[in-house]
């Protein structure tokens, strides 16, 4: 018998880094060939849960998409890469950083086309929220993510007040 696998109690946030790629095609824009916002931010979703479940080792949720900005429009014929890393880590919520890039893969060109921050939550066996492993960062650039994902978080929870 194989004994139970504990869960450990810091990563960093290499462990959970992911980038998805997907190939932009008419079905996922509008009459004059921009992909619609919504198929980016199910896209940027997608990136951050895959991204917070390697953290937490557990079924994440959304709980909030903050900070989005789009600076130019994705188009069809464009691959659309989205690499989400963690940024911070509290009590129960997870904050990843998702940056989009488009690709033209003919011209070679690539644009940032926007970037968000998600947040997101480990769920127990119970279906509430739970604690994720916190979060090892040692580089100033890691560092630096942390203490802005700290200063965003507690503005959330004071906006719910």
């Amino acid at each position: 018998m194989l004994a139970a696998m504990s869960k450990p109690t810091a990563k960093p946030p290499a462990d959970s880094e992911v980038t998805l790629q997907h190939f932009m095609m008419p079905e996922h824009a509008n009459p004059l060939g921009n992909v619609h916002g919504g198929v980016i931010m199910k896209l940027v979703d997608e990136a951050a849960a895959i991204c917070s479940m390697r953290h937490s080792q557990r079924p994440t949720v959304t709980v909030a998409i903050d900070s989005v900005s789009f600076r130019s429009p994705v188009h069809v014929g464009e691959l659309v890469s989205l690499h989400a890393r963690l940024n911070y880590v509290g009590r129960t919520s997870m904050e990843v950083g998702v940056e989009v890039l488009a690709e033209n893969p003919i011209a070679g060109s690539v644009t940032h086309t926007n970037s968000a921050y998600v947040v997101l939550v480990a769920l127990g066996d119970d279906g509430k929220p739970c604690g994720a492993p916190a979060l090892l960062v040692s580089s100033d650039d890691e560092k630096q993510r942390w203490a802005a994902g700290e200063q965003r978080q507690k503005e959330r929870v004071a906006r719910r007040r």
